[in-house]
């Protein structure tokens, strides 16, 4: 294993690395960061303390974890975490803050892909699957369910809930939550329709997708949502509808609209 260690790199002694880490040139990992087995951490990249990555993740040069949070309030003696999953590709400059909240956590899934430059704040949640493009930026407390792809410049207020299979076109600004299942554009942002090609891919097709259809149209027309056949999609959708937003959904002049309808 040292052999994939490049002799200039900065690792703290107390750093925890799984069975073949490959780190190179100038990386810096701190004290108290556990690594899993396989992961390759990139030239000049750096893992700070508090963060606990899974295994088979790749982090690209000079992308950072860890840092501290962008919060005028925080205090950098505050014990928080940055906790993330497996097999994740972080490219260059993407960066992720751990938590603001004393033994809390910003959590990133599995399986995600973050491009260039793109960033996660403190105490936000990032499901499985999920995407996000060039430049993307997310503010603190965020909460992203799976599958969901971010376009280029995507930037997301503090707070905003985005479902699952969700997409979001390149240079949208949210400042309310996305709707599962559903593509979101424009200035102001609104749904267009669901995510057609995501669900496709996803394998939700035939009645499982015409009830995703149905719910959907529905909603539009504030309707209830009980006469449809329960499916594992609109079983989460219900769920997804039936936690109280803090910002309100976008295309809803807030979500107390759709509550009684779930």
């Amino acid at each position: 294993m040292k052999s994939l260690i490049h002799p200039s790199a900065v690792i703290a002694e107390d750093a925890v690395l799984g069975e073949n880490v490959s780190v190179a040139p100038f990386a810096v990992i701190e004290s108290g960061a556990e690594i899993g087995a396989n992961c390759q951490i990139g030239a000049h990249a750096v893992v700070h303390r508090y963060v606990k990555m899974g295994q088979g993740n790749v982090l690209h040069p000079h992308a950072v974890l860890g840092g501290l949070p962008q919060d005028t309030q925080f205090k950098p003696q505050t014990v928080s975490w940055l906790v993330i999953g497996d097999n994740n590709q972080f490219r260059e400059g993407f960066t992720a803050h751990r938590a603001t909240v004393a033994e809390g956590q910003t959590t990133i899934g599995s399986h995600c892909y973050f491009m260039n430059n793109s960033h996660v704040a403190h105490d936000c949640i990032i499901g499985d699957y999920t995407i996000f493009a060039n430049n993307v930026a997310i503010g603190g407390f965020v909460d992203i369910g799976n599958n969901v792809f971010m376009g280029g410049a995507v930037v997301a207020h503090q707070f905003c809930r985005i479902g699952a299979f969700a997409i979001v076109q390149g240079t949208t600004g949210l400042n309310k939550d996305v709707i599962p299942f559903t593509l979101i554009a424009g200035y102001p942002a609104k749904h267009y329709r669901l995510n057609t090609v995501g669900l496709k891919r996803a394998g939700i097709t035939g009645e499982r997708y015409k009830v995703l259809s149905d719910a959907f149209r529905l909603l539009r027309k504030k309707q209830s949502l009980e006469s449809l056949a329960e499916t594992v999609e609109l079983r989460y959708l219900k769920d997804w509808l039936a936690v109280k937003s803090k910002r309100g959904v976008h295309g809803f002049t807030h979500l107390t609209e759709v509550l009684s309808l779930s």
